[in-house]
This record gives C-alpha cells, structure tokens and sequence, in this order.
C-alpha cells in the first residue's frame, strides 16, 4: 500500500515521544499555537469541557515530575500542559453524578492536536499520567469538582536529531493483527 504524502500524514507517522529537552523556553508564537491546536479539537456536543494550565516555572514543573512514576520528564520540560475536566469518574456512580465518560475521548482528541501541531513546530512532547492526584491539585490549585489525568511536557528536544530519527523496528504491530471486519 502506497503511503499518502501530505503534512498530516507525516506528522502522524513521524511524530516521536520525546522525553529529554533541551533548556530554553517556548517561543511565545509557539506557545500559543499549541494551545490554540487544542481549543480547535472537536468535543462532544462542542462543550468543550476542558482547561489548559500551563506551567513554565522550573520549581512548579520540578514538583510536577513527581506526580507519577514515568512524569520525571516534566522537570526537563519547557512547558507542561495540565488537562482539565470535570471529573469524569463520577459518571460510573449509580446516581449519574459526574461528567460522562465522552470526556476523556475529548480530551484525547484536544492532547493529539496540541502534539501534532507541537511536533510540525519542532516541538517535542510525551504525556505523563497523574497517580498523585493530590500532590497535581495541591500543584495547580484546581478545584474539587475538576479532575487531571494527565500532563503533557513540551520542550525543544535536547538532541535534534530526535525529530527525524526512524521508528523502532516491531514498534507497532501490523494492522491485520488489530482489524476485524464486521465483529470480532
């Protein structure tokens, strides 16, 4: 099968996790087209029910790598992106409190738009998940009703090279192995 050759198809299939930064700060115009990317992202019913916290203090982004045990990237970062939304484990409570589980596909959809747009600025990325839910509120002050799963770090990567190395070999398993046609 021949590849299509346009800019979304090669950010798809080159974009990298990047995890080591170099130590220089976003460009502002940068900045914002990353946030932008993400507040154009569809969301159910267009609710768009999320909020971006930005942080670039070196401390706060310090503290931030330990909200997990694969988050240490964060204090290398430029910028991490806290994702937002109303708490969406509510929506398993019989009494329906919470928003619903559609949110996180959002969300998901709002975190590829900001790294693609990140990755055609040069811009390296890679997610962390949040296990310290209460060290991430204490850090960014959000309130109860909200919830943060994740953390995107943005950063000029430290090595260049990094934005055209190759894919790993066995680094995605063949699409016959993941496609059924008309059930399982």
């Amino acid at each position: 099968m021949t590849e299509p050759r346009d800019p979304v198809w090669a950010a798809i299939a080159s974009k990298r996790a990047i995890r080591r930064f170099a130590d220089r700060p976003l460009e502002p115009d940068h900045l914002e087209r990353i946030l932008q990317a993400g507040r154009h992202s569809g969301s159910s019913k267009n609710l768009q029910r999320w909020t971006f916290i930005v942080v670039s203090d070196r401390q706060r982004l310090e503290a931030l790598s330990k909200i997990g045990p694969w988050a240490g990237h964060l204090a290398g970062a430029a910028v991490g992106i806290a994702l937002v939304t109303p708490d969406p484990r509510g929506a398993l409570d019989p009494r329906g409190d919470g928003a619903p589980l559609s949110i996180m596909w959002d969300l998901g959809r709002a975190a590829q738009n900001m790294v693609l747009a990140a990755w055609e600025l040069g811009i390296g990325s890679v997610p962390a998940t949040v296990y310290e839910h209460d060290l991430a509120r204490e850090l960014l002050g959000y309130p109860d009703d909200q919830h943060c799963e994740y953390v995107l770090s943005f950063g000029y990567p430290a090595d260049p090279s990094d934005l055209t190395r190759p894919p790993k070999a066995g680094g995605r398993r063949d699409l016959d192995e993941m496609v059924r046609e008309e059930g399982w």
